[in-house]
């Protein structure tokens, strides 16, 4: 389908947060991340084909014939935290995402796909990273995120959640990449934020959003906690040696000022 972009008019989509408006075409397409979604106003059988048709009829059929036992099958719940993205031979119906509450479907014809809107969360693996001052660390990390466009994170990606822990993993790995030790034990909030929204924009196109991203564990080679711990001794031990010194001195000024009393 050919259109210019002066057939373009702005329409609010219905899944639409803060990311804005998305275009619809002048004959009723949507224009999403997705792809061309049906007008709501749009025959839900339009454009399925003879074939299509006949299917449809021969589905509405079946459902008389064998009411009320159909009813199992035509009628679906989608709860409030959930959305259903339902699919008719294949094409997306008009509306985008339905729910929540009672839906009738065509046996057959339809398919029906839900998506949960609630919070998900998973842990990064550990990933075993170089830093910028050549130290070998491992860090993990856990993940919160949401879908925001059921539409779009059902056509767009397979497994919007395997997909986004796959993208956390490579992005902490760049992230750290480029920090060095003293960096990465001090700035993680900085370096959370950052991993964020590197995530919230690299899922955006999945329909998903990153809300927060948190490092949970630093951990260091044997070799190099080994050598941390003996400078922190050795450090502890050149400050007991010069308290001690300082309190000798005392002591000495002490005795000398006596002395000149006495004197």
């Amino acid at each position: 389908m050919a259109t210019t972009a002066s057939s373009y008019k702005e329409e609010m989509h219905p899944f639409a947060t803060e990311r804005g408006t998305l275009p619809t075409t002048a004959t009723g397409i949507r224009v999403t991340n997705a792809g061309l979604v049906g007008d709501p106003r749009q025959s839900p059988n339009e454009g399925i084909g003879a074939c299509g048709w006949i299917l449809v009829v021969l589905s509405y059929i079946l459902i008389v014939m064998t009411f009320p036992f159909s009813l199992c099958l035509c009628i679906k719940v989608v709860q409030e935290y959930e959305r259903a993205v339902i699919l008719r031979l294949g094409r997306l119906l008009p509306g985008g995402a339905k729910g929540p509450g009672l839906f009738f479907i065509l046996p057959c014809a339809d398919t029906i796909i839900k998506v949960d809107l609630r919070t998900a969360t998973f842990n990064v693996p550990p990933q075993e990273v170089l830093t910028r001052d050549s130290v070998t660390v491992s860090v993990d990390a856990v993940v919160y995120s949401r879908v925001f466009n059921p539409v779009i994170s059902v056509t767009n990606v397979k497994n919007t959640q395997y997909a986004t822990q796959l993208l956390a993993q490579t992005t902490l790995r760049n992230i750290l990449g480029t920090k060095t030790l003293q960096e990465i034990l001090s700035e993680r909030e900085t370096i959370a934020t950052s991993m964020q929204a590197h995530l919230d924009e690299g899922t955006d196109p999945w329909g998903v959003k990153v809300e927060r991203v948190e490092i949970k564990d630093v951990r260091l080679p044997q070799s190099m906690q080994r050598s941390m711990a003996a400078e922190a001794e050795a450090s502890r031990e050149a400050r007991a040696k010069v308290i001690a010194a300082e309190g000798e001195q005392k002591a000495s000024r002490q005795l000398k000022e006596a002395a000149d009393v006495i004197a």
